[in-house]
């Protein structure tokens, strides 16, 4: 049985670890939490630490396409993640793509000015 080296290990991300991610404000986080029921990590301890998995990041990515990149208000983002989450996951994952391949069509058209 042959190792898979792709998998993500860690199950749990903090609330900076996730902040980070997406470079936003740890309050920011804790706000959309209230916001959309969906969001809720796991807390432990009498400090109520916030533990993020996986399916909290995916849904995060999703929040933050839909209100910092694409510019829709709180409201119609959770209007939109209710009435068509697959939709809402399909549009952010070509999203990604597309400013993946925007992002190495530049680096390639900065190679080939170099080569002029």
């Amino acid at each position: 049985m042959a190792l898979n080296l792709n998998k993500n290990l860690k199950l749990y991300y903090s609330i900076k670890e996730v902040a980070k991610m997406f470079d936003l404000n740890e309050s920011t986080l804790r706000y959309w939490e209230t916001e959309f029921p969906l969001l809720k990590p796991k807390t432990s301890g009498p400090a109520k630490v916030r533990q993020y998995q996986e399916k909290d990041i995916e849904l995060i990515k999703l929040i933050h396409n839909l209100v910092k990149v694409r510019g829709f208000k709180l409201a119609a983002a959770k209007k939109m993640i209710n009435a068509n989450r697959d939709g809402a996951d399909h549009t952010a994952e070509v999203l990604t793509r597309l400013i993946g391949v925007r992002d190495d069509l530049q680096a390639l058209k900065k190679q080939l000015d170099y080569l002029q």
